[in-house]
């Protein structure tokens, strides 16, 4: 005779807020006074959130989402130093920056669809969280930005076939390397975005959405976020992917990019110094 499945309590995480109720889940980063930037801890948990949500019966959407005033602000850079014992990466042996591949991975192959609720900034690693979610809805006054070559390191993480599954190649090499800001009615025109809607109206919009995808048949849903993600794995390779870490840390040992960091981040201490935001 045949058991059936009951959902279990989400684990204890100390940067993410996970919840699941019948047919809808949410996983939201928690470090709003960080901008909910990325550190390995942070991902190490999306990639444990993940699987728990693979594991509850009823789920069909799962909403990503960031406390406070933005979704992400990218890559903690600590997540490009080695690991230590109080920040352990899931990559193991290899260089820890590759945490990030394996969070976007996870994400993008996660049973349930990911809704990412995009507001306020949208940066780097950020927006390569986003672009794993399967659908995405933002706040018209959202600002993505790319800002890695700056920084003088690759996009890594999946990013570029990531973005190039979702914008084509062209766009993608110039957003990255221009790290010129862009605005939700570009993403959308661009195909990144499902919906742009003012701010007031966001949490209804992604609302709206989560709740015409979880009143369909769940085996029907997940059937087909897993048959659409088969078939662009074969039009843009993620799994070449997987060097992206070794071409992060020699980005990291360039002296070029590390003056270009220095420049850049200085640049970022000036701005918050005189009241611009950045």
């Amino acid at each position: 005779m045949g058991t059936t499945a009951h959902a279990s309590p989400p684990p204890d995480f100390a940067h993410l807020l996970v919840s699941a109720d019948g047919p809808r889940g949410t996983l939201t980063l928690n470090r709003p006074e960080a901008l909910n930037a990325l550190s390995n801890e942070v991902m190490a948990e999306v990639i444990a959130a993940c699987g728990w949500f693979d594991h509850q019966p009823d789920v069909r959407v799962v909403v990503v989402s960031g406390a406070g005033r933005a979704f992400s602000a990218g890559a903690d850079l600590s997540a490009f130093l080695p690991a230590t014992g109080d920040t352990p990466s899931p990559a193991g042996g290899r260089v820890p920056g590759d945490t990030g591949r394996l969070m976007a991975d996870a994400l993008e192959r996660m049973a349930p669809v990911a809704i990412a609720r995009l507001h306020g900034h949208v940066v780097g690693g950020g927006l390569v969280l986003a672009a794993a979610c399967d659908l995405r809805v933002a706040a018209d006054d959202v600002r993505f930005s790319i800002p890695e070559v700056d920084l003088g390191i690759p996009l890594a993480w999946g990013g570029i076939p990531r973005l190039v599954r979702e914008i084509g190649p062209a766009l993608t090499k110039e957003l990255v390397m221009t790290c010129r800001p862009f605005g939700a009615a570009e993403a959308q025109a661009a195909g990144f975005l499902n919906r742009v809607v003012p701010v007031a109206e966001l949490d209804a919009a992604v609302d709206e959405l989560a709740e015409a995808v979880a009143a369909r048949p769940r085996f029907a849903v997940l059937a087909t976020k897993a048959h659409t993600n088969a078939v662009t794995s074969q039009m843009v390779g993620l799994s070449r992917s997987w060097g992206d870490a070794e071409g992060l840390a020699a980005g990291l040992r360039d002296d070029e990019g590390r003056a270009a960091r220095e420049a850049y981040l200085e640049r970022v201490r000036a701005s918050k110094g005189t009241g611009r935001g950045g």
